[in-house]
């Protein structure tokens, strides 16, 4: 992969992600049946298989058998659903978080509006990495974030409450303007989440909160093999000091330092950065295994 092509790989990536988060209820790919109560997983139904009043039935055989049907069809696959993140950090750290994550693409896009409008990415204060205000009108991009900050939220509650309740269902209720409690309360309650996380939480919620990124950094930081961004000491004297490998990271690493850092989510934007000023040749960024880095 070429240095100067991960940005636009990257983007790619974050976008083909989001539209299978939107497509996949639609698609029965992945959606909870609110009328079965069965989850629908490619297209099969996958239900605990027990038919009702089975419960009651107080014979030891019939206990295992339930006890069984729940292992099998609840609890096994929330195991295994649980285990990929582990096994990514395992493998490529936090690769999923600079490249597939749509929370991550969001809180992206809102820095990049935060930036071109207010010079920084955070709402509240300036931090040294902010890239500052290019020159041109920040007119555009308030009321491109105005649009933003009320469209993306509900968009999202209407895509994510098309996982609970049929996605046909959803939408013919938005076109319709008219809409059960259940429906509402899944699009409000996104809505709000998501209003909250883009616009102010952001970044912090990936080093701190979210699930799925703790569990690809700490297992990432202890496997020997995963995937991280290599500084390479033999060419750090070719360094300009021009600091954009820290201007274009919005986790706010410091990408030189030759210690890996738990934060660094692989985006590889550091890499474009330092090529696009000292040519791919003497970049002094590179992604490679743990075990083979300093």
């Amino acid at each position: 992969m070429p240095n100067t092509h991960i940005h636009f790989l990257r983007r790619t990536t974050q976008l083909l992600f989001i539209l299978l988060i939107i497509f996949a209820p639609f698609l029965d790919i992945l959606r909870i049946d609110s009328d079965t109560r069965s989850l629908i997983v490619f297209g099969k139904e996958w239900s605990i298989g027990l038919e009702e009043g089975f419960y009651l039935k107080k014979s030891f055989e019939n206990i295992s058998y339930v006890a069984w049907r729940f292992f099998v069809k609840a609890l096994l696959p929330w195991i295994v659903i649980l285990s990929i993140f582990p096994i990514l950090g395992a493998l490529t750290g936090r690769f999923f978080c600079g490249w597939f994550c749509p929370e991550g693409t969001l809180f992206e896009l809102f820095d990049f509006l935060t930036v071109r409008i207010f010079g920084r990415r955070n709402l509240f204060m300036k931090k040294s990495n902010d890239p500052g205000v290019p020159a041109g009108k920040r007119a555009p991009y308030i009321i491109f974030a105005l649009l933003c900050m009320i469209s993306i939220p509900l968009f999202t509650g209407v895509v994510l409450t098309g996982y609970f309740v049929n996605p046909r269902t959803v939408w013919g209720q938005v076109i319709n303007w008219e809409f059960t409690f259940g429906v509402k309360a899944g699009i409000i309650g996104v809505a709000i989440y998501t209003f909250i996380s883009t616009m102010i939480i952001r970044h912090t919620l990936c080093k701190y909160i979210c699930g799925a990124g703790l569990m690809q950094m700490l297992f990432g930081w202890v496997s020997p093999i995963s995937l991280r961004i290599k500084t390479d000491p033999a060419k750090l004297a070719a360094c300009t000091d021009c600091k954009a490998c820290e201007k274009v990271c919005f986790m706010n690493v410091k990408p030189r330092l030759l210690r890996k850092d738990i934060n660094c989510v692989n985006c590889g934007e550091c890499i474009e950065a330092c090529t696009k000023e000292l040519g791919a040749k003497k970049c002094i960024f590179s992604f490679a295994k743990s075990k083979s880095c300093t």
